[in-house]
């Protein structure tokens, strides 16, 4: 093969640039994916850089160095599902395919939230704490425990502390994969639930309406338990915050399993202080780690968490398996998974 052909044959293979470089294990995976594409594995940003002039797909973590010496790139992977810290202005610019790792999660994080909802809906923080004394003492107000009257009367007021799902209302912020993950659980339980969205109309089977994200008001004022499952996005930082704990019932929950960004954490505070609301569940926070001092961390009210709601054995071979799936479709030309809109976030 003469130069010009060899040249020409070249600048038709695809190429895929990997930076920060992967182990051996998951970039022979990776390479297997992609035949007969070349595959390069970028150990320095230098590397990259150098690499990145004919590369046509990207994975890991793009920077503007990177993006700027890219002259045919079509295509980059992040290895996140939020990109509130991926995306800078070029990239936006740029009309490449951006591709995320949402939908990874919808499960585990919904499994997370009613771990939340039964606990307060069944009194379990009390009762751990119970645990921990030794005490053997039914949740049930200052009526239970004060009163002389009958055995049924101290039962009534002990019921009326335990709260049955199927009476309940649930409103999510945000029917994404992770919000329609939690009202399918929700429906199974047979609770009455509401969404709101910025994209999303159609109600997922069992919830009885998704509405636009200018409902809030109407979603905070019916619901028991209102989680927050958006992303940080411009328009969803410092969402949630006075205004809106004082359109939530008084007996009601706030969970955010979300962003912490969405969340005024000096507002939540005074609200929990107030009694605006009964409590909240928290897995995410604007400060993280969370200060030891922080008030939060000594409401009886709360149930916290450390940014663990995603946390399962199975994410890291659904992560592999969604970026294997998009480089088999890119280099095959077909429809990849996970298109982002990179002027909105998601």
């Amino acid at each position: 093969m003469n130069d010009r052909r060899r040249s020409l044959s070249l600048s038709n293979v695809v190429k895929i640039l990997i930076y920060p470089a992967v182990e051996p294990e998951r970039l022979e995976k990776v390479k297997a994916a992609a035949a007969p594409a070349v595959v390069v594995n970028a150990a320095s940003e230098a590397q990259a850089i150098a690499e990145a002039a004919d590369a046509d797909g990207f994975f890991g973590k793009i920077t503007p160095p990177i993006l700027a010496a890219a002259k045919r790139l079509r295509w980059v992977q992040t290895p996140t599902a939020s990109l509130e810290h991926y995306l800078f202005p070029e990239l936006v610019e740029h009309p490449c395919v951006l591709t995320n790792m949402r939908g990874l999660f919808g499960d585990v994080i919904a499994d997370h939230v009613f771990g939340y909802i039964l606990c307060f809906a069944r009194n379990f923080p009390a009762y751990f704490r119970n645990q921990q004394q030794g005490k053997w003492a039914p949740v049930g107000g200052e009526e239970a425990r004060t009163s002389n009257a009958a055995g049924a009367a101290i039962a009534t007021a002990i019921d009326f502390a335990h709260t049955r799902l199927a009476d309940c209302t649930l409103g999510i912020v945000g029917m994404g994969h992770i919000g329609r993950e939690i009202a399918r659980r929700a429906v199974a339980f047979g609770m009455r639930v509401l969404g709101v969205d910025p994209v999303v109309r159609e109600a997922p089977g069992g919830v009885e309406a998704v509405w636009d994200v200018g409902r809030l008001e109407d979603l905070l004022g019916e619901s028991d338990f209102v989680v927050i499952a958006a992303p940080h996005t411009p328009e969803t930082a410092g969402m949630f915050g006075r205004k809106q704990f004082s359109q939530m019932k008084r007996t009601a929950f706030l969970i955010n399993i979300g962003r912490g960004v969405i969340v005024k954490l000096g507002e939540l505070v005074e609200a929990l202080q107030s009694k605006a609301i009964a409590g909240a569940g928290l897995d995410v926070f604007e400060i993280e780690p969370l200060p030891p001092d922080h008030p939060l961390w000594k409401m009886q009210s709360v149930i916290l968490t450390p940014h663990v709601a995603a946390a399962s054995p199975r994410i890291a071979e659904r992560h592999l398996a969604t970026l294997l799936e998009n480089v088999r479709r890119f280099v095959r030309g077909e429809e990849l998974l996970n298109v982002a809109d990179k002027r909105r976030w998601f």
